[in-house]
């Protein structure tokens, strides 16, 4: 079980997620007024809050949304879930579709600091049932 430490969106593609206290996942689609959602796998990204505390141990001054994730999930590695996962939060599921990506493009966070988690670290997910989530939701692996 994990907690949502933090739900980000942003209304165009390439810049810093914002932090929301709350958010409508549309089924087969993703975040409601985030750029991201759309019919296709990587619907919401996700991302461990431990793993952006051990960038943040680093020196680097990094918010949440920073890396362009939608969650933030404490108490969940989701780099050692498989494909396929199912996860459950405040009434939606979500089932993983992607671990990592590739950058084609080094984002403002590397330009800041030289490094960027989210193309090891971060997963994809899709809306398989929509729901209003909250920060502070738990989280549920199957």
């Amino acid at each position: 079980m994990g907690t949502v430490k933090a739900i980000c969106i942003s209304d165009r593609r390439g810049i810093q997620k914002k932090p929301v206290a709350q958010a409508q996942l549309i089924q087969d689609y993703g975040i409601e007024a985030d750029a991201h959602a759309g019919k296709w796998h990587r619907q919401v990204s996700l991302l461990s809050n431990q793993r952006i505390e051990e960038f943040r141990s680093r020196g680097a001054r990094v918010e949440y949304g920073a890396f362009g994730e939608n969650l933030v999930v404490d108490g969940i590695d989701f780099r050692s879930l498989p494909v396929g996962t199912v996860l459950r939060v405040g009434g939606a599921v979500l089932q993983m579709t992607q671990i990592g990506k590739e950058c084609h493009q080094h984002c403002a966070i590397y330009q800041q600091v030289g490094d960027c988690i989210m193309p090891r670290e971060g997963v994809f997910a899709c809306v398989v049932k929509g729901g209003v989530i909250r920060v502070g939701d738990e989280m549920h692996v199957g």
